[in-house]
This record gives structure tokens, sequence and C-alpha cells, in this order.
């Protein structure tokens, strides 16, 4: 028989590849748990809550304190605990004129306050900061109520009507105090670079559970939000003035703060909807706008909106539930 031969290159090209063998196996048996590769999910499934920290009766109260307290404000407010199926509110997206600044301004009446476009657990510390950079003399500082008292003002901090804002007043006595608020206004103003860049976007995301609901009487609808008229009435206020201002669309035509109404001019989707061949063979040649009452009524701590056709054009009870939405919408 004639001797067979090697070749030491393919000899030592077979040896490089035994170490990574070796190396693979012990990693894949590590990995394994029962027979199968261990999959993590089943490890957060199968986790227990750690019962809670607590700090000794015997330390330094002032040492040791909530790094970042969230006052309850946060949570403030009365929940409707079941909603009605309502389409999305729209999208207050750039550009279109409705997108909140960091600090905005409302106003009923002599009454004023600030519209923070943040969380209140955001906004808490910078109107500490504000209290000790302005030296106003803190007398008692309260995150689970969302106050601070001092010998010039009380700051009160309270979640807003939108999602992830948040309201700040300043108040003596219960009486608005405009050089407070004006200095607070351009202090977190001067901050808003430094807030998170998603705080107007928060804003705009839906709670999963609605701060307002629609409901039917009859053949009328209407929006039940639960909040008092007054700031209601505000918040609808700054909106319409923004985005009821298209010429032969949407227009809003007079504000009643007494008795809190507004009156728009508004194209319903009904009638924006009618084709070229229902115009011809009715009365109107032209798609028509018409006006409409924005009525605010109270009802114990609700608030409700009703749009009240004041007009001689129909106004059916789904035009009554479209424009009720797109309004409503500025509130979520």
């Amino acid at each position: 028989m004639s001797p067979v031969l090697k070749n030491p290159v393919l000899e030592k090209r077979a040896l490089k590849w035994i170490p990574l063998a070796l190396a693979a196996a012990v990693t894949l048996a590590g990995c394994a748990r029962d027979g199968y590769y261990h999959d993590r999910n089943l490890d957060y499934t199968e986790a227990a809550p750690a019962p809670p920290l607590v700090l000794p009766e015997t330390r330094n109260t002032q040492r040791y304190r909530d790094a970042m307290p969230v006052p309850q404000a946060a949570t403030q407010g009365t929940r409707v605990g079941k909603a009605a199926d309502i389409s999305p509110p729209h999208s207050l997206t750039v550009g279109s004129g409705l997108e909140p600044d960091y600090v905005e301004r409302r106003r009923v009446g002599e009454q004023s306050w600030l519209v923070v476009a943040a969380e209140t657990g955001t906004v808490w510390p910078q109107l500490e900061a504000f209290a000790q950079s302005r030296q106003l003399g803190v007398q008692e500082s309260n995150a689970n109520q969302g106050v601070i008292v001092t010998s010039q003002a009380t700051l009160r901090l309270q979640s807003a009507l939108r999602t992830g804002s948040s309201e700040v007043r300043c108040e003596q006595n219960g009486q608005t105090q405009s050089n407070c608020l004006d200095a607070l206004e351009q202090y977190l103003g001067a901050r808003s670079a430094s807030a998170s860049a998603s705080s107007s976007w928060t804003a705009q995301r839906l709670a999963r559970q609605q701060t307002l609901q629609m409901r039917q009487e009859g053949d009328e609808w209407q929006a039940v939000i639960p909040q008092p008229i007054d700031r209601v009435w505000a918040e609808l206020n700054h909106y319409l003035a923004l985005d009821f201002s298209v010429e032969g669309q949407r227009e809003l035509l007079d504000t009643s703060a007494d008795n809190y109404e507004f009156l728009v001019e508004y194209m319903t989707e009904t009638e924006r909807g009618r084709n070229p061949l229902q115009i011809v063979f009715s009365a109107d040649v032209r798609r028509m706008t018409q006006q409409i009452r924005l009525a605010l009524q109270p009802s114990g701590d609700h608030t409700i909106l009703r749009a009240i056709n004041a007009s001689e054009r129909d106004f059916s009870a789904d035009d009554q539930r479209e424009l009720l939405e797109r309004v409503s919408g500025y509130l979520r």
C-alpha cells in the first residue's frame, strides 16, 4: 500500500477550529435551563416585589428626604369612570400654530395663571428654585399639596386640563399677584430650553383614562368636562382664538366671558363633504358656513359644553358631535 500523505496546512487549519468549538459549547451550556435556552421573559413574569426600603427612625430628616418629590397635585381632578368611544383629538403638530409654548398665560376676569407644558413633578423643583433665587422668604413648602407659602405671595401648582401640562398660580388672599406672576413667567420661560424637549409632545398623548366624555341627551350631543367652568373657558378661549382663524371654514366671531359662550362661523364635515352634483341640485351653489354658539354650563364640579345652532341652516346631531369633538380635543 502506498503511504498516506499528510498535508500540514490542513492540519493547522483544523486545529484552529477546536478552541472555538469548545468555547461555543461552554457558552451554550451556560445559557441553557432545563434543556432549553434561557428565556429571560420568564424571569420578569416570575419576579416577586421586594419589601420597601425603610430608613431608621434615628436618621437625620434634614439630610435624608425625597430627592425628587412628586406633588399629589399631579393626580388632582375628577376622572370620568367610563368614557364614550370618541375619536382622538387633532394633533397639535409643529407648524399648525397650536403647539403650546413652554409657558403660556390664561386669564378669566381678574384672575390670571400660567400653563406650563410639563408635568407637575418637573415644574415643582423650578418653583422651589424660583422662590429661593428671589429670596421670597419661604414660610412653608408642601410638595404633596403643591403649595409654597412665602412672605410676599403663595405659589400653587396643580395639573392642567391638558395631559402632561401644569398650572401655576401666584396669589395673595385669593387675588392674583401680577408682579409675582410676571417674574415667574419670565423665570420659567428662560428655563424652557433646558426642559424636556418632549414636553409639548407629552401633552398631546391621550391619557389612558379620558378626562371628558361625550353623551347624548335626546337629539343633542354634549361634552362633559370634569373641571370648573372658569378653567375650561380660559383654555377654550385660548385655542379657539388660534384655531378658528381660517376664513370661509372656521372663524371665532365673538366671546362672552360673562355668559361663558363663544360665537363661531363653522363649515361642518357634512357641508365640506358635499360633491359637485349635490351642490348643483341644492339651493346653495357653493359650500357654506353657519353660525354656532358654543355654550358652557356649570354642573356641580363638571362643565357641560354644548353646540347650539344660531343659523337657519340644518345642523344635525352628527354635525353637532363632530364640532364638539374638535373643540373638546383642545382639552386633552
